[in-house]
């Protein structure tokens, strides 16, 4: 089988690696939505983080995951009903698939053979406590994005169809991808992902010749590079599960809380996802440096992935959206 490219061997595009590893440490965070252009290591970047994710404990047979023989839903037929240890699971949502695959649907074959209604689980059953990813997320047709809205924010996807009434748990962090040229992404759904990045072509010729060097070692030295970098992907999973433990004790003051709602309303982002973002974003960040509490540079560092995509359009600013994000927090945390 062929490997996919280490996680930690992606040059530059730090943000974008940032807002993922965040997104490990607490998926509670949000999806993240990556946005620029064509071979800027976008899927490449999603594809390693399947690698790169700490394993779950789940029921073997399970086809929502679920971590313990409680939690299995009663429409699933689970032969084995071992705990094991597997990949977290990261699963695409391909443009043109059908209402049915996503949410699932009756199980024609059990249906003709044996007469039974039975529900053959969709997409949003197997990337329970993981990961769903589109690419080119902005041109997903609008029914799905309906969707994805509804069970994003019930966390349980419901589906009443064919005598069929069913039930199962669908958290998952959605990540997308797509490029700001083949059009804009619908204002609900953008809003559901908890940090944006946005990613170019470097302009750096070293960085450039880097990126070749790397990609030609994987390609024809490839037992050598993955010994190295499998290592340094194993570490960063080591500091991820560290960084887990360390977010449960992690201390927020007053002020740190004043800053977040300051950035917000200064912005003028609505509703308060802003705020809750930031901090628990921040919170992340804090507990992957070993940090034991949240400062002012933290949220520094993270403001513009989680803000610069709730801003309202202003036709008097002709800055971009990371442009003045960044001029407001300069102001907010001088």
């Amino acid at each position: 089988m062929t490997r996919v490219f280490p996680f930690s061997a992606i040059v530059g595009q730090d943000e974008m690696k940032q807002a993922m590893v965040l997104t490990a440490i607490d998926p509670g965070i949000g999806g993240v939505l990556v946005f620029g252009d064509r071979g800027t290591g976008k899927s490449t970047a999603v594809r390693a983080l399947a690698a790169l994710l700490p394993s779950i404990d789940a029921v073997a047979g399970c086809p929502v995951n679920a971590a313990s023989e409680a939690e299995i839903p009663d429409w699933a037929q689970v032969e084995d009903r071992t705990i094991v240890s597997k990949p977290t699971p990261v699963i695409d949502l391909p443009l043109g698939a059908t209402e049915d695959r996503v949410v699932g649907a009756l199980d024609i074959e059990r249906a003709l053979t044996r007469g039974e209604k039975a529900f053959e689980p969709g997409l949003l059953a197997r990337a329970n406590r993981g990961y769903l990813y589109i690419d080119e997320v902005n041109l997903l047709e609008d029914h799905i994005v309906d969707l994805l809205l509804d069970v994003a924010q019930s966390g349980e996807n419901v589906v009443e169809r064919e005598g069929l009434s069913i039930r199962h748990p669908a958290r998952f962090v959605l990540v997308g991808s797509g490029n700001p040229e083949e059009g804009e992404l619908r204002p609900q759904l953008l809003d559901r992902f908890g940090l944006s990045v946005e990613v170019a072509s470097p302009n750096d010729i070293d960085l450039r010749v880097e990126v070749i060097r790397r990609r030609d070692a994987f390609e024809n030295d490839h037992a050598t590079f993955m010994q190295h970098w499998d290592a340094e992907d194993s570490a960063l999973r080591a500091r991820i599960l560290a960084a887990r433990e360390t977010l449960k004790t992690m201390k927020t003051d007053d002020a740190v809380l004043r800053d977040c709602a300051e950035l917000c309303v200064t912005l003028g982002s609505d509703g308060l996802r802003g705020e809750l973002t930031l901090l628990r974003t921040a919170r992340a960040l804090a507990a992957f440096e070993g940090a034991n509490a949240v400062t002012r540079q933290h949220l520094r560092s993270i403001a513009a992935s989680a803000l610069r995509h709730r801003l309202r359009r202003d036709p008097l600013d002709e800055a971009g959206s990371t442009t003045r994000v960044t001029r407001v927090v300069e102001e907010v945390l001088a």
